[in-house]
């Protein structure tokens, strides 16, 4: 599915279109644009949304089925990462293969909120921070997982017969920064 001509197709589909209207949009054949619409909408991620009479023919009106869309890492089967398979816990492949399966666990809740009709309690802090340097670096870690630990140890029920189990992930890494460094955002989604 990540093939470069579908990409095109599911960036241009985020308006409805028919095949033949995202050939010519792309300069592509039909036939082959077609071909990759039908795989797309096989996969579950381009949807039909109108028939029209074009001459004698039915003309399909299809649109991607999401306005953005991210690879679970179960899609990868035995390759996707594993954050029991990596050794070095300060590693960048172990940051990734948690973030792997954060992706995979709240896809899995999003399904089951989204059959019964309910939303998926959650908070995400997303902020940067610029310091001094590697002694700061070292002492800001030390003193957020200190922070993180108390808060966990405060509220941390492991008797109560309905008390709800939430994952905890707090990640460090260096910024790919984007704007000016001395700016810093808070966004905190409020708990749902």
């Amino acid at each position: 599915m990540l093939d470069d001509t579908r990409l095109a197709i599911l960036r241009r589909l985020r308006e409805p279109a028919s095949a033949a209207t995202v050939a010519a949009h792309l300069g592509a054949p039909r036939q082959r644009i077609s071909y990759h619409v039908r795989e797309l909408e096989r996969s579950g991620l381009v949807v039909p949304v109108q028939e029209r009479a074009h001459g004698g023919l039915v003309e399909r009106v299809l649109q991607a089925s999401a306005a953005s869309y991210i690879v679970a890492p179960q899609a990868l089967g035995p390759v996707g990462a594993d954050p029991g398979a990596v050794v070095d816990r300060f590693s960048s492949a172990y940051q990734l293969a948690v973030a792997s399966r954060i992706i995979r666990d709240l896809a899995d809740l999003r399904d089951r909120a989204n059959r019964t009709n309910k939303t998926v309690p959650t908070l995400t802090l997303d902020t940067r921070v610029r310091v001094a340097n590697a002694e700061a670096q070292h002492a800001f870690a030390t003193e957020l997982a200190n922070a993180v630990a108390r808060v966990v140890e405060k509220f941390r029920d492991d008797v109560s017969p309905r008390g709800r189990v939430f994952a905890c992930t707090v990640t460090v890494h260096p910024a790919v920064v984007t704007s000016p460094p001395h700016e810093t955002t808070l966004d905190a989604g409020a708990p749902r």
